[in-house]
């Protein structure tokens, strides 16, 4: 499965939801988490896109104008943080009692 990771600063945060109408980048799994959150010393909110190869580059060119696209170690750290999230919350699921 293929991902990105963008950085969008404060000033385009309202211009997220407007990238994510996309038809095509809607319908993949996507998470957004202040890069604090993630343990990541960035002022920018960061937007997961996890899903197919042609998603993840519509979501790289509509990203282009109001985010960077994260690589290196900051895009490995934020994913691991992002999987790392979804894992605690699985393994939690199994103590909720009905």
């Amino acid at each position: 499965m293929a991902y990105g990771i963008y950085g969008v600063k404060k000033e385009f945060i309202g211009k997220i939801d407007n990238v994510l109408k996309d038809d095509l980048v809607s319908r993949q799994s996507i998470k957004i988490r202040d890069a604090r959150v993630l343990g990541i010393n960035k002022e920018v909110r960061y937007v997961l896109v996890e899903g197919t190869e042609e998603a993840v580059k519509k979501a790289d060119e509509l990203f282009k104008e109001i985010a960077e696209k994260e690589t290196g170690a900051d895009a490995e750290k934020a994913y691991a943080a992002f999987k790392a999230e979804d894992e605690n919350v699985a393994s939690g699921m199994g103590f909720i009692d009905f």
